[in-house]
């Protein structure tokens, strides 16, 4: 196995796994820095308050974006798993 080949599936998966993160984290930076100028504006001090808004972007992030999410780690995989045989013929 080339080192080379393990540098780029390494850098492949650390790209899937942002792509998959990513709207997630997105969306909950931004629900933050929303309820955090809201917390601001109006002066209140709950801690609490931006955790149940957080939690339900990524719960609608994870409901509409999951077949393609799951698309793109199935394709990932096999990918992965395809390229097995060149693997070991490269030895």
């Amino acid at each position: 196995m080339d080192t080379g080949y393990v540098v780029e599936v390494t850098n492949q998966a650390v790209k899937i796994t942002l792509m998959l993160a990513a709207p997630m984290l997105l969306g909950a930076l931004v629900i933050g820095i929303m309820v955090s100028l809201f917390q601001a504006v109006t002066q209140i001090n709950e801690q609490t308050l931006s955790f149940i808004p957080k939690i339900l972007v990524i719960v609608m992030a994870l409901v509409f974006l999951s077949p393609w999410m799951m698309e793109t780690l199935t394709s990932f995989t096999h990918d992965l798993y395809a390229n097995i045989p060149q693997m070991v013929m490269q030895r």
